[in-house]
């Protein structure tokens, strides 16, 4: 398994996203792997972005995106739903790319069209909050067989209506026709 080093997160997160796309998430639990494609992606680019959890400040919940690059932030919304991220760079830049869908390659039951649901199917939860992408039990990695061609398109991010006029940036990247985006 070709595992992505932390050089290659430390970037803009703007630059990161759309080349996230096609990569494999994998997630190991008791010796099994759950792999899924990387289809769908969401940059937040730190202050002054209104979107990035990051714009108020180093908090409990953001300290690892004030880290390093190549972690996991892993984060709960409505109480009920966890969310992935990629700390990204460069250097300790406070910004990060949400994972926001997988196509199931392996091993993966349940739907993964939604940050919430691929975090579910994946067992991704607070535990994972801080981990090295790089090694472990959740890595992203480039597939073993190269992907056909894709087209990748941009729209704005979904549900960040209260960011003003960054909730129209398109930062939002996706694989153009795949069925496993999130919304279309």
């Amino acid at each position: 398994m070709d595992i992505l080093p932390r050089s290659f997160y430390d970037r803009n997160a703007k630059e990161v996203a759309p080349d996230l796309l096609g990569m494999n998430l994998v997630r190991t639990l008791d010796g099994e792997a759950r792999v899924g494609r990387i289809v769908e992606t969401e940059a937040y680019l730190g202050p002054p972005d209104l979107a990035a959890h990051s714009t108020k400040g180093k908090t409990r919940r953001t300290s690892v995106m004030y880290g390093p690059p190549g972690y996991a932030y892993v984060y709960l919304i409505y109480g009920m739903y966890h969310c992935l991220n990629a700390v990204t760079g460069p250097g300790e830049h406070s910004s990060a790319v949400l994972i926001r869908a997988l196509e199931p390659v392996s091993g993966i039951e349940g739907a993964t069209n939604g940050p919430g649901r691929l975090c579910r199917s994946l067992a991704i939860d607070l535990t994972l909050y801080g981990h090295d992408l790089s090694a472990g039990e959740l890595v992203i990695a480039r597939p073993d067989e190269p992907d056909e061609a894709f087209t990748i398109a941009t729209r704005p991010r979904i549900g960040v209506d209260y960011a003003k006029e960054w909730a129209l940036e398109p930062l939002r990247f996706l694989i153009e026709g795949n069925s496993w985006v999130s919304r279309r």
